[in-house]
């Protein structure tokens, strides 16, 4: 079966990608430092080393991010931790992990709550100016951090080491790995599954062991950490939505002068920009391909199947759905359409 990587490009996006300086910056010179979880080779990393050398360009070399790439500086709770301490100038974390710190980010666990259909409108309201935005600022505020920028994580889909992935019903009695995220939990029971809660260093070896036979994770982040070699089955299920936000400790970015946030803020709206439309399409497809050359079979959902995924999930929806504000439900249902 051919199977299409999601390409979410837009001309009008790509053509706000450049890399002039910012009125030739003349403000003081800045070291910080960015820690964040991806390993190298993938669309993450690709989005902080852009915004890495974008900050470096446009600053004339006043500005310089340091990186700290594959959790070298520890977990992504640690590395939150140490943003709010103001240890480290930003931390990224994955948006699950960030529930730890305040629920309300919890809101893009929710199963189906976005769709790869509506991405772009979803990104329009993400980025500076828009209403998600605004909201995720204060959220991230309230809990001493300012956003610097949400990339892209993508939508996570089930595996399995030797059963055949198609409707809701092939997961039933599957022994699937999930995230410490409630709601993941959740919607692994809601389909069937037995969730096993454990971290993703340990995930390869327990495919291999026998110790878990399913997971639900993006294809190039699975495809990136070998998972392929213990796996023969796929949907492409897209049952929830994840990001990578990168927050600073507010005290430091308030510190700073106008123009170098100014700075900071084009930057990062560039390098995400980038790798929405490049980085992030060009991982897709060589994961894609990657795994049907190592024989896993990828059964792409009908719409039949998706309509029975979205229904089993929907209790877990409204159970966590209504924990939160409805104005935050409603902010993201609104991209949908």
């Amino acid at each position: 079966m051919k199977i299409t990587p999601i390409i979410l490009s837009s001309v009008v996006l790509m053509m706000s990608v450049n890399t002039a300086a910012v009125a030739d910056y003349s403000g003081p010179k800045i070291k910080m430092k960015l820690a964040h979880p991806a390993p190298p080779g993938s669309h993450i990393t690709v989005a902080y080393k852009k915004f890495a050398d974008l900050v470096k360009e446009k600053s004339d070399g006043k500005i310089k991010v340091q990186l700290f790439p594959g959790s070298i500086l520890g977990s992504d709770r640690v590395m939150i931790e140490g943003a709010q301490r103001g240890t480290l100038e930003i931390g990224v974390s994955s948006t699950p992990n960030l529930a730890s710190f305040t629920p309300l980010y919890q809101v893009f666990d929710l199963p189906y709550i976005t769709s790869p259909k509506y991405q772009e409108n979803l990104y329009k309201s993400l980025d500076k100016g828009g209403p998600l935005n605004s909201y995720l600022e204060k959220v991230a505020h309230d809990i001493a951090l300012h956003p610097i920028m949400y990339a892209e994580y993508g939508y996570r889909n089930f595996v399995s080491k030797d059963r055949p992935l198609n409707g809701p019903d092939s997961l039933s009695g599957l022994k699937m790995r999930t995230t410490d995220s409630p709601v993941d939990v959740a919607v692994a029971k809601s389909l069937g599954a037995n969730p096993a809660p454990i971290s993703w260093g340990e995930v390869y070896t327990a495919l291999q062991q026998g110790t878990i036979d399913a997971e639900g994770n993006t294809f190039d982040l699975m495809y990136g950490a070998k998972h392929h070699e213990n796996l023969k089955y796929a949907v492409t299920s897209a049952h929830n939505y994840g990001m990578q936000v990168a927050l600073a400790n507010k005290k430091w970015w308030d510190g700073l002068p106008e123009e170098a946030q100014q700075l900071i803020e084009e930057a990062s709206q560039e390098a995400v920009t980038y790798q929405r439309t490049v980085a992030y399409p060009e991982d897709q497809r060589k994961s894609l391909q990657g795994m049907l050359d190592a024989g896993v079979s990828i059964h792409e959902v009908t719409e039949e199947e998706l309509a029975e995924y979205r229904q089993l999930t929907k209790p877990v929806f409204d159970e966590f759905a209504a924990k939160l504000p409805a104005e935050l439900i409603e902010l993201v249902q609104d991209t949908q359409q």
